[in-house]
């Protein structure tokens, strides 16, 4: 019969030798190593040095791209430009040759009356002042019209250089560097003297 206490019978109750017996790893050991791992992964990769070369390849190719925009965007806005620039050329021209179609077509009125008149024979001086005046009336109307208007001073008006001509320098009673008489009716046109007046002036006293 056996020993029970014989050496060569292990004991149920002994516990393993962890020196020769394997230990399950707990979770916590398991998550510490692994951040380890991935520590030790971030080192080695910061360690690892950038290419320069790439990097200023990167650099030129996004200039090359911001300066063909701004290159793109300068030739529009010189089109735009040039563009705006013939509209207005165009506009110009066209505004003047409606003008000048304007003040003809209220000119011919004009130009009828006096070809009616002409065209009576046998007319009497009286007539013929009477048309004379009804012409003259539809001329100043058409100048009016087109902003055309006359510039004729009264008497003793202050002489203005921008609008009147001296003709001559003549004594009066009224006051010095006045209008005396107008000699010649001046006109404007749209504000800006077409062509003086020419008056006669009060000598300085």
């Amino acid at each position: 019969m056996s020993d029970s206490n014989s050496p060569n019978t292990p004991n149920q109750n002994q516990t393993p030798n962890p020196g020769t017996v394997g230990v399950m790893p707990t979770a916590e050991a398991l998550a510490a190593a692994a951040a380890a791992m991935g520590t030790d992964t971030q080192a080695q990769q910061a360690s690892v040095p950038q290419d320069p070369l790439a990097d200023a390849q990167a650099e030129l190719a996004n200039v090359k791209a911001q300066n063909a925009t701004l290159a793109d965007q300068y030739l529009r806005a010189q089109a735009d430009v040039q563009n705006a620039r013939r509209r207005a050329d165009e506009e110009i021209s066209k505004a003047r040759k409606f003008a000048v179609e304007g003040f003809a077509d209220s000119l011919l009125p004009v130009l009828d009356s006096l070809e009616a008149g002409l065209a009576i024979q046998n007319v009497t001086p009286e007539q013929i002042r009477e048309g004379a005046e009804a012409t003259l009336r539809q001329l100043k109307s058409a100048l009016e019209r087109n902003k055309v208007i006359e510039i004729n001073p009264v008497a003793g008006t202050k002489f203005d250089p921008h609008h009147h001509q001296a003709i001559s320098v003549v004594p009066a009673a009224q006051e010095a560097n006045t209008v005396v008489t107008v000699l010649q009716k001046g006109y404007l046109i749209a504000e800006r003297v077409l062509r003086p007046a020419l008056v006669t002036v009060t000598a300085p006293k």
